[in-house]
């Protein structure tokens, strides 16, 4: 992972909810969604794949509930914004191929034992690394440039949904470039923004449009400069997009969806799983002690890798590093870690009520816009709510 320190940059980016990955992610976690609002311990892992005109679902599940699956994906393409063959995808004719199979038995020995009566020891779903990461760049404890990505794809949305441009299309991407000093944020060097239009918008009145409704909306003023680069669609044209651009794929934006390169990842992706795949609930718990650590004022910024053998409950290792920003050594942070959180699977998944999605928040909805550092949900792993614990253990 990068560790800033002197003079150096740093970039981030983002992507709509229209982009066609985006799309598959949103419409696997719906199904998340709806299968454990029925049975909350549904096990899922479902994979979707979106090309012209087609939709294709497929993947594993066991559960009681009944699930339309054709009908939430249809909701979920329309409700992001492709209503007409004319924007390159419909939600009202596009086909739809579902192949679901009930899970391997040999994958469900290792979490089906005990997962009513004896939470603690319900082993992993998968065997895999997580991270979790936090910095103090930003109120929401993220790094500063993932942060503004974020905030500028969701704009972009925002004045497409609301017509402030209509002329705007529901692909588009964003990405930032900052510019650090002595390990601190000091500039914005650049601004990237792709954003899909209809044919007969022109490229300067987009160009125009973008850097006043959005960027300088979302991107505070004293970061930006007489020497901040603005690149508004830099091919001159991005009429065609969604799938009928490109095919998207459930689990293809992964740094989209953690920390925007700024952080460690180990690979797994988080849509379409249930939480007793530990790609998802051990990364959302290694945020969670990686936030509360910062928010604690014990490091001023935390990575935590943690790592499972399927079917084991107690991690393989739990590692804290706090990049010599620690108030106390990295070991002995660990070892407080170790004391204050419970990293056993089927524990994460009871502590943070990960079983139950509701009004508050649901895994469609942090599907866009990233997982984390997202103030506007109320996300269980994104709580301060151990910082009390930690700072009286880490004196002893």
């Amino acid at each position: 992972m990068f560790h800033v320190s002197c003079f150096m940059f740093l970039t981030s980016e983002s992507v709509t909810e229209g982009h066609p990955d985006k799309m598959a992610d949103q419409i696997s976690d719906a199904i998340l969604d709806e299968a454990l609002k029925q049975d909350p311990y549904s096990r899922v892992a479902v994979e979707t794949l979106l090309t012209n005109g087609l939709v294709v679902i497929a993947g594993e599940m066991t559960t009681n509930a009944y699930i339309d699956i054709p009908g939430v994906a249809r909701q979920v393409i329309k409700e992001i914004g492709y209503e007409n063959s004319e924007i390159g995808f419909d939600w009202k004719t596009c086909g739809i191929l579902v192949s679901i199979q009930e899970q391997s038995q040999d994958i469900a020995m290792g979490v089906s034992r005990y997962q009513k009566e004896q939470p603690e020891e319900v082993g992993a779903g998968d065997q895999g690394i997580m991270y979790g990461y936090a910095t103090k760049e930003t109120e929401e404890f993220m790094p500063i440039s993932a942060f503004l990505a974020h905030r500028l794809v969701k704009k972009l949305a925002e004045v497409r949904k609301t017509g402030a441009l209509t002329y705007l299309r529901p692909d588009g991407k964003s990405q930032v470039t900052v510019e650090y000093e002595n390990g601190a944020p000091k500039r914005i060097e650049a601004v990237v923004i792709s954003a899909q239009h209809n044919p007969e918008a022109k490229l300067l009145q987009i160009k125009k449009d973008i850097i006043n409704k959005v960027i300088k909306i979302i991107i505070p003023r004293n970061l930006l400069d007489s020497k901040t680069k603005y690149f508004v669609n830099p091919t001159g044209r991005f009429v065609i997009g969604g799938p009928k651009g490109d095919t998207g794929l459930t689990g293809r934006k992964i740094i989209v969806d953690t920390y925007g390169g700024v952080g460690s990842h180990g690979g797994g992706c988080f849509s379409g799983k249930d939480p007793t795949k530990v790609d998802r609930s051990g990364s959302y718990m290694a945020r969670y002690v990686a936030k509360n650590i910062v928010a604690s004022g014990l490091a001023e910024k935390a990575e935590i890798q943690v790592a499972y053998a399927i079917g084991v409950p107690e991690p393989l290792a739990v590692t804290v590093n706090s990049f010599n920003t620690g108030k106390i050594d990295d070991e002995k942070l660990a070892e407080t870690v170790k004391k204050v959180f419970d990293f056993r699977p089927g524990m994460i998944i009871k502590n943070l009520a990960l079983r139950y999605p509701n009004k508050k928040w649901c895994y469609k909805k942090v599907a866009a816009y990233g997982h984390f550092g997202r103030n506007d949900l109320d996300l269980p792993w994104e709580k301060t709510d151990k910082i009390k614990e930690l700072v009286k253990l880490s004196k002893c």
